[in-house]
């Protein structure tokens, strides 16, 4: 049995709030137990005599020992259910007038941790006096109130909007961090913008005086991040750092929960990952718990080795049996994420969700036939039982985002068509939908018309009249934003035909109506969205940068990548902007070394896009330190973002060889670039086809042209030509072959880039012809982007001649016949012949 130690002697008579002179023969008895069973004995030999300050020593004692044991080896049922445990909250709940403020809190805090119901007559008496008495609370206990009231998720409480309103009265009061990060949990959903600031403003000070090995006080500061959907990034990184100095004694709990934090603001610290993975490594073989091994799988599996995963795999297949619902939806989530396609372990996994449907709630019910169907697994009769229990939901749900969901999901089972009832429900819940919702809806229409037979002929009246009110309710909020960081939250990740066709303008037009709320703390939130839309706005755009110039030195060095985004991918240069770019990199040179390495390639490349290659910046990517630590970093973030970050430094290798051969950077890239030419379709498009067939006819036959070029550094030209000194076409040998593939679509002979590419004539002259489709321009003006003209300005340097035909010109009324094509095509080839 463990023996009270004199930390706890401490704790109970501070629980008792009583001098030492004071104790009497009960108070002895019950400090003198060191375990549960104790406790509860004193309490039924002296429950007649026994004063609140017994009772309230008692109940801490209670919870005291539990807290002390491992989590897997708490008896908190067992003790809820002793008899004299009933006694002891009785005892309590008729002596709550008696309790001083102190009191009154930690019965409430303790009762709650011992699993007492919320609705319980006591939580209830207790929440009553608390509130009754809340004004005169000290900060501490006020904090310790908020917890509980969070516990029984009451944070949008009247009662929490008054301890609210205490605290930003008496913010200044607080000097423990502690408390202040308890209270950021548990208002972070009533916070004014204002509180929220002020919160975070206290936080950054109370964190460099606190005990570092207390890390639940960052993890808070950053869940509140997450909650409050406000990063703020210099704080972030302080609380990133106090982490990593406590991570060799996390738990996986622990380094579960943070990751999971991480992931929700997008903050991808390659030193918090790499050390969380290798604490993990270490941590596997103990683990052997459920409840642990769910969270275990969930958080290093995406972030694994290929060897890992199967290890993983194999345990969770051992430990498929004893895994409840919810522990059974995370790994079928994890699985769809890392893309497992083991049958066996998705068989089970799916066996132990089906005999759990009759516990998940609605949300859950919808992740459930997600993950199924994501990870291709084959069950008719599971998928009818989920739709008939998400059409039951969907009928009764009063939450939107319930509705959403469930929709969103219904539109991906095979069904011919959405019926009535399930049309009304979310008519129903549109005035209360966000842009995000009412754009899932817009996907859900279009995938249903797809799939019902009455569209073959007229689009059925029920889907247009919920395309009208989308269309209204969405232009409905878009009037009424007043809020920019609430706009943004809602922009961030919209796309799709419905978003492009109805809401794009409007949704710029009220970002440049709210232009006045931008700061250095959401510009780069506005750079993202702007970037995402390709929507020149050229008012907004130079807001922003006056903004960034006025306010460089307040913005973070890592959010200069998002500020600079938009002008590089847009090619919207003007003055100012040059200004900016200058200034942003001047700002961030300073701060090379303290980049995540992803980050700092993606940055390289949006300044190769705008023609800048800061010197600096290009020798710290490229060496052999830097690249390592790339590497390390590479493994252990998802497959699609581990390809986007190798294929931007491959292009910004390229363009740094090609536009800056002085900074002596070798190509080594050649080896990838064969890779990811395997994985390319190479599909020809009809359009493809078509000029094609009149660069033959324009340029004297077939064999003078050819198509899809592998250039060196590979860049794929549409179709080459070479023309001699005079002008006149060269023919090659053999032409490129078009063949049919098994999908019936058609694809060039692939070729490699030094195929054919003999030494040319002297005074001859290359031709690259590109066409140019929608996705090349900004979506509001014939501005080609970005990408479009440093591919331009690198086939030159190749020595080619190119010739962009932009899809505006080739599909217009004055090109509308075979005649005017060729002519076109003539004209744009030879009229700068030499």
């Amino acid at each position: 049995m463990l023996r009270l130690t004199p930390l706890r002697l401490f704790s109970a008579r501070r629980l008792l709030h009583v001098s030492t002179a004071a104790r009497d023969k009960v108070l002895e008895q019950l400090q003198g137990c060191s375990a549960e069973d104790q406790v509860l004995e004193v309490v039924g030999r002296h429950k007649a005599k026994l004063s609140v300050e017994h009772v309230g020593c008692a109940m801490g004692l209670l919870w005291q020992f539990q807290k002390d044991k491992p989590q897997l080896l708490r008896t908190i049922d067992s003790v809820r259910g002793h008899p004299q445990f009933l006694t002891l909250r009785v005892l309590a709940e008729n002596k709550i007038s008696q309790m001083d403020d102190v009191m009154v809190v930690d019965m409430l805090y303790n009762t709650l941790r011992l699993n007492v119901e919320p609705y319980d007559s006591l939580i209830q008496q207790l929440v009553t006096e608390a509130w009754n008495r809340l004004d005169r609370f000290e900060m501490p206990t006020l904090s310790k109130l908020s917890t509980c009231l969070n516990d029984q998720y009451l944070q949008s409480s009247p009662l929490m909007g008054d301890i609210t309103e205490i605290l930003s009265q008496k913010l200044h009061l607080i000097n423990d961090a502690r408390v202040l990060t308890n209270f950021m949990i548990s208002v972070s959903s009533l916070a004014s913008p204002r509180l929220r600031d002020a919160l975070i403003k206290k936080a950054d000070v109370l964190l460099d005086s606190m005990d570092i090995s207390k890390y639940n006080n960052p993890r808070r500061v950053v869940q509140f991040m997450r909650n409050s959907k406000h990063a703020n990034r210099p704080l972030l990184e302080k609380c990133n750092r106090l982490l990593l100095l406590n991570l060799p004694q996390m738990r996986i709990e622990d380094i579960s929960m943070i990751t999971g934090l991480y992931q929700t603001l997008q903050f991808n610290k390659c030193d918090f990952r790499l050390a969380s993975r290798q604490r993990l490594l270490e941590l596997v073989d103990g683990t052997s718990d459920p409840v642990v091994f769910t969270k275990l799988f969930a958080t290093l599996g995406p972030m694994a080795s290929r060897e890992t995963r199967d290890r993983l795999e194999g345990m969770a297949l051992l430990l498929a049996d004893e895994l409840n619902g919810q522990q059974a939806l995370a790994v079928a989530e994890t699985l769809e994420e890392i893309q497992c396609r083991n049958p066996q372990l998705i068989n089970k996994i799916a066996s132990t969700l089906h005999k759990s449907l009759d516990q998940y709630r609605p949300v859950e019910i919808a992740r459930v036939t997600q993950a199924l169907l994501m990870l291709h697994y084959q069950s008719p009769d599971l998928y009818n039982r989920l739709r008939a229990i998400m059409l039951r939901y969907l009928q009764s749900s009063v939450f939107p985002y319930e509705v959403t969901m469930l929709t969103r999901v219904l539109s991906l089972l095979p069904s011919p068509r959405a019926d009535e009832a399930m049309l009304a429900r979310v008519e129903a819940v549109l005035p209360q939908c966000t842009l995000n919702d009412l754009n899932t809806y817009a996907l859900a229409i279009a995938k249903w018309l797809r799939h019902d037979p009455s569209y073959l002929h007229s689009t059925p009246s029920r889907y247009v009249r919920l395309l009208q009110s989308l269309n209204r309710y969405g232009h409905e909020r878009l009037g009424h934003a007043d809020r920019l960081e609430l706009l943004l939250d809602e922009l961030r990740y919209l796309s799709g035909e419905w978003f492009e066709d109805m809401l794009l303008e409007e949704s710029v037009a009220a970002c440049r109506r709210l232009a006045h709320q931008i700061t250095p703390g959401n510009l780069p939130d506005v750079a993202v969205v702007i970037t995402r839309t390709n929507y020149i706005s050229p008012h907004l755009l130079d807001h922003m940068a006056k903004v960034a110039l006025e306010n460089i030195q307040e913005v973070h060095f890592s959010g200069t990548y998002a500020i600079l985004l938009p002008f590089a991918v847009l090619n919207y240069d003007t003055p100012l902007v040059d200004e900016l770019f200058n200034a942003c990199i001047q700002h961030l040179i300073p701060h090379i070394g303290s980049f995540d390495p992803h980050l700092l390639v993606l940055l390289a490349y949006a300044l190769a896009l705008a023609d800048y290659f800061p010197e600096e910046v290009i020798r710290e990517i490229f060496s052999v330190d830097f690249l390592a630590k790339l590497d390390s970093q590479l493994e252990t973030l998802p497959d699609a973002l581990n390809l986007r970050i190798r294929l931007r430094l491959m292009e910004l290798n390229r363009a740094v060889c090609l536009e800056c051969p002085e900074y002596q950077v070798p190509w080594f890239h050649d080896r990838f670039c064969r890779q990811h030419q395997k994985r390319g379709n190479g599909s020809v498009t009809p359009v493809q086809q078509q000029i094609h067939k009149m660069l033959g006819e324009v340029l004297g036959g077939i064999s003078c042209a050819r198509v899809s070029v592998l250039t060196p550094y590979y860049y794929t030209v549409d179709f080459e030509c070479v023309l001699d000194r005079q002008g006149q076409p060269l023919p090659y040998s053999p032409p490129s072959q078009l063949q049919i593939r098994e999908d019936g679509k058609g694809q060039w002979e692939p070729e490699r880039p030094e195929k054919d590419r003999t030494e040319l004539p002297p005074g001859a002259q290359r031709i690259a012809v590109d066409f140019l489709g929608p996705k090349s321009f900004c979506k509001n003006s014939r501005q080609p982007k970005g990408e479009v003209l440093m591919r331009r300005r690198h086939l030159e340097i190749l020595g080619y001649r190119v010739i962009q035909i932009p899809h505006f010109e080739w599909n217009s009324m004055e090109l509308s016949t075979p005649d005017a094509w060729k002519q076109y095509l003539r004209k744009r080839i030879f009229q700068a012949a030499p």
